[in-house]
């Protein structure tokens, strides 16, 4: 059966939860799955064969998906490398159509704590002060933390700003003995980029 369903396509899946006409609609409208995840449940709504039921079956197919993918990683996953922390973040950020910066608190053997979300911005910018960043980890007797945000753009190249923001906040760590272990960007794979993520420590930004 998983095999079956495995061959067919996004409109053919959508097909078995809404039926023909509105998958089309939907597929026309956002060709693929991330696009279909960004959309809100008024633009759904709104669609050709779409209804107050039907929207509400497509999200809750999608938050489905979006559990298994973090029941598969554990209760308290091993985040001790960028990978494992942008495999912690993807599916919400892959939804996400404005900047979200959260911290990932750890124990002393790099297993999480906590996901804390810091602060919400516009589509490419948002503003993080140190005292919402150490908070939570002095609350949580955290060990060590890391920096993520996702970049509704796609490209997880970090900015000026992030460059900035990354640098402010691991001398405020060094003071107050709490580790920034990394901090993860994530955007979206494309040829030329084959992550969907960047770390700022394996680009070199965590070294004098």
């Amino acid at each position: 059966m998983n095999e079956h369903l495995s061959a067919l396509t996004n409109e053919d899946l959508l097909t078995c939860i809404v039926g023909r006409q509105a998958a089309q609609s939907v597929c026309i409208a956002y060709p693929n799955l991330t696009l279909i995840a960004q959309a809100s449940p008024g633009a759904l709504l709104a669609l050709n064969g779409m209804g107050g039921s039907r929207t509400k079956a497509v999200h809750a197919a999608l938050e489905l998906a979006a559990r298994l993918s973090r029941e598969a990683l554990g209760e308290y996953p091993l985040l001790d490398t960028p990978d494992r922390a942008a495999d912690l973040l993807r599916e919400e950020a892959r939804t996400s159509v404005t900047e979200n910066f959260k911290v990932l608190l750890l124990n002393t053997r790099r297993r999480l704590i906590k996901i804390c979300e810091i602060a919400t911005g516009t589509l490419d910018t948002i503003l993080v002060h140190p005292r919402e960043v150490f908070r939570p980890a002095l609350e949580h007797n955290a060990a060590a933390l890391i920096l993520t945000h996702n970049h509704p753009s796609g490209d997880s190249t970090p900015s000026e700003s992030d460059i900035k923001v990354t640098r402010d906040l691991i001398r405020a760590g060094q003071l107050m003995k709490i580790e920034v272990l990394d901090h993860v960007i994530v955007g979206r794979a494309t040829t030329e980029r084959p992550k969907d993520y960047c770390s700022l420590r394996e680009l070199g930004y965590f070294y004098s």
